[in-house]
């Protein structure tokens, strides 16, 4: 492979260049990244440059030759299967897509590619393409991706503001309390010894306890379906979950905690119950992100974007299903 000269235009300008660099070099590890800053490889103008100064459009960067890993070459050879997803608001600035169930946002802990990987495969003429924001795998509903990168900070700086308004659909077991709408408990985030993650809640003084915040409004009651009368005496209650801040299994943890876990959630729900849902037809966990309110990154004007239920979770609710 022959140096490359890289020309930094207008989107890219003020990104921090590892990141620029992680970005345009796929495949190659980010330890390789760093040596070649670190060592003088990479110049810009001519010039050394560091790993946290930012590009400004019109730099020139000379790029040494990069001989991959095999891994990082079967990677290259072998990218993400280009795939579509249902697009539910889309404009030059960002787009709102319906992230199924059992479909990774991004690559990496166990899984080769995510949403991002196939989209950017998919719209190969897409100058950016970023995650706005995150949901677990087995979480579908709305997912944000930036088209330009003066989309991406505005709408990251919303999210971090807590200025936009997320509201989830949760079924959980057992009726719960109309009187209980407000879970106010700090949640701490570790690692199992197998080196998945896990989070639980934590006491007030904690010092690893972040603060998290869970608005809970009772949608509907449920009764227990033929054979699962046993399983949840109570039946269920269909949820309108509103997160105030982000956390990791924020919605998961603040409900099962609360003695009603979500139906099908395999870290940390009832698992024996969990076992006749996928007999009666639910196989997923029943979490789905529902509703989403926000500013546009450009215009301001307030959005609400909202998408029902996909037909499998729709399916299990119905009442002919049910006896």
């Amino acid at each position: 492979m022959a140096v490359q000269y890289l020309t930094v235009d207008e989107e890219s300008a003020g990104q921090r260049l590892d990141n620029f660099l992680i970005r345009i070099l796929k495949g190659v590890p980010k330890t390789h990244i760093y040596r070649i800053i670190r060592s003088g490889e990479v110049r810009r103008n001519k010039g050394r440059v560091g790993a946290d100064d930012r590009v400004v459009a019109g730099d020139v960067l000379r790029i040494p030759p990069i001989r991959l890993s095999e891994r990082a070459e079967e990677k290259v050879a072998n990218p993400a299967p280009a795939r579509e997803f249902p697009v539910v608001y889309e404009d030059d600035a960002f787009m709102a897509i319906d992230k199924p169930a059992g479909v990774a946002v991004h690559g990496g802990s166990g899984v080769s590619f995510g949403v991002i990987e196939q989209m950017r495969q998919a719209r190969p003429q897409a100058r950016l393409l970023e995650l706005v924001h995150r949901l677990d795998r087995e979480t579908s509903g709305i997912l944000l991706i930036a088209k330009k990168k003066s989309a991406l900070k505005a709408l990251q700086d919303q999210f971090r503001e807590r200025e936009t308004g997320k509201t989830y659909l949760a079924l959980v077991k057992g009726n719960w309390p109309a009187k209980l709408k407000v879970l106010d408990q700090p949640l701490h985030k570790y690692l199992l010894a197998d080196g998945e993650r896990r989070v639980k809640v934590v006491g007030k003084e904690d010092p690893d306890g972040m603060r998290s915040l869970t608005l809970v409004k009772v949608a509907r009651h449920i009764p227990a379906p033929v054979g699962l009368e046993v399983a949840s005496p109570d039946g269920f209650s269909l949820l309108e979950v509103t997160i105030k801040t982000g956390r990791t299994h924020q919605i998961r943890v603040h409900l099962a905690t609360a003695g009603y876990p979500i139906a099908g959630d395999d870290k940390y729900g009832d698992f024996e119950l969990n076992r006749l849902l996928g007999r009666s037809g639910l196989k997923r966990m029943f979490l789905h992100a529902w509703r989403l309110r926000l500013s546009h990154p450009v215009s301001g004007v307030p959005l609400e974007l909202q998408i029902e239920l996909p037909p499998e979770l729709e399916k299990w609710m119905r009442l002919e299903n049910r006896h």
